[in-house]
């Protein structure tokens, strides 16, 4: 039967990479690239900063591949590796600036036919931007990667590198806090 191939899983790829194709790591380094850049831009607040982090994070993962245990699920392991490598990054440059949710900004009015619903659409955005850019650092990160890129508790924690129920219970403080803060905008 004709059609697309089946997806290769990524611990096929790890086999076959860990045996020298060359091949099998490019497609792992195409298929987490972006969500390798987006968990490094969090942490580092910078695009340049988190592009030199996801190919120093790529090219270390590929070094330990012969450590990364078999069965273990992948994308958690690289992510933990991402993170720490952008985590550097910020240290070594001493930033601390807030993080930029550009990837949560949509453009004021885009598929909205009705202008006064695109300017309260834009006021909400901007008020939930602002409550956001107010929490504590660890908590807006924790938001960001579960709300925002989607991540899961355990990749957010991977990606963090801290403990899933630390990841939980950021999380629940900074959704009450954000909650407080809309509830005050709204009344």
């Amino acid at each position: 039967m004709v059609g697309t191939p089946p997806e290769t899983t990524d611990e096929t790829l790890v086999d076959r990479a860990r045996r020298g194709h060359a091949g099998a790591y490019d497609e792992i380094v195409h298929r987490y690239t972006e969500m390798a850049f987006r968990t490094a831009y969090l942490v580092t607040g910078s695009a340049a900063d988190a592009e030199e982090a996801v190919q120093d994070a790529f090219v270390k993962a590929h070094r330990a591949l012969g450590r990364f245990r078999a069965g273990a699920p992948f994308r958690p392991w690289l992510l933990r590796i991402v993170g720490n490598e952008a985590r550097n990054r910020r240290r070594a440059a001493g930033r601390r600036a807030a993080l930029e949710l550009r990837a949560a900004r949509l453009e004021p009015g885009r598929g909205v036919a009705d202008p006064e619903a695109a300017v309260e659409a834009a006021a909400d955005r901007r008020a939930l931007l602002a409550a956001l850019d107010a929490l504590p650092e660890e908590q807006r990160l924790v938001v960001t990667c579960r709300h925002l890129l989607q991540l899961s508790v355990e990749e957010t924690a991977a990606a963090l590198a801290v403990p899933e129920g630390t990841v939980k219970s950021r999380l629940a403080r900074a959704l009450d806090r954000l909650r407080e803060v809309l509830e005050r905008t709204d009344g």
